[in-house]
């Protein structure tokens, strides 16, 4: 009897590499890489070792305190009359304070300053001399530092939003590059970032 001699064909592994090679820029291509998160900021040019600084003086109606711990806890409100809220509170509780809606003598003056237009003439704003005052410990988080630093700025967007609707009856972003100015000089991002402290526990 005849026995079946017939051989079993090899797989041709020629293209494998191929195949490997193409799936390896698929997966380049369409994956997304993590990117750190981080705040725009123009930071001022570096002073001459020569100049002497001057130490500038806030009044303390002026001043929004904001310390974050290494819990990442937050601790907000004028000198003296700081407590612990919450993330979310943090962005209302800068706004009011900033706008000081109701004139309150407690919180930031206002000063009356002239803008000039776009398109000719003036605008009398007034134009809050409120500062916050972001401070932290050493054993800070970054994550929990670049959150509060968003709430903050996401509070002086709002108000910068709020007062071109008024103006110009429109949002910032969709405001000319003129008018855009006008804004941000009524409502200065007034953020001072303190050199963090040790804490003794």
């Amino acid at each position: 009897m005849a026995t079946d001699k017939r051989k079993v064909q090899e797989i041709n592994a020629g293209s494998m590499a191929d195949i490997a090679f193409l799936l390896l820029i698929f997966f380049l291509v369409a994956t997304t890489m993590n990117t750190d998160t981080g705040l725009v900021r123009m930071l001022p040019p570096i002073p001459p070792e020569d100049q002497q600084q001057e130490e500038i003086k806030v009044k303390e109606r002026n001043l929004f305190l904001v310390l974050v711990n290494g819990s990442g806890q937050i601790m907000a409100g004028q000198p003296g009359k700081q407590e612990f809220i919450d993330l979310h509170q943090l962005k209302d509780r800068t706004k009011e304070f900033i706008l000081n809606p109701m004139d309150d003598t407690e919180l930031p003056e206002k000063e009356n300053k002239e803008f000039e237009l776009p398109g000719g003439g003036t605008w009398v704003f007034p134009v809050s001399q409120g500062v916050v005052s972001l401070q932290t410990t050493r054993d800070t988080g970054y994550q929990a530092y670049i959150m509060v630093q968003n709430e903050l700025t996401r509070a002086f967007n709002e108000i910068r939003d709020e007062v071109a609707q008024r103006k110009f009856g429109d949002k910032l972003s969709a405001l000319s590059e003129e008018q855009r100015n006008v804004i941000t000089k009524a409502v200065p991002l007034k953020i001072s970032e303190a050199e963090p402290r040790n804490i003794k526990k």
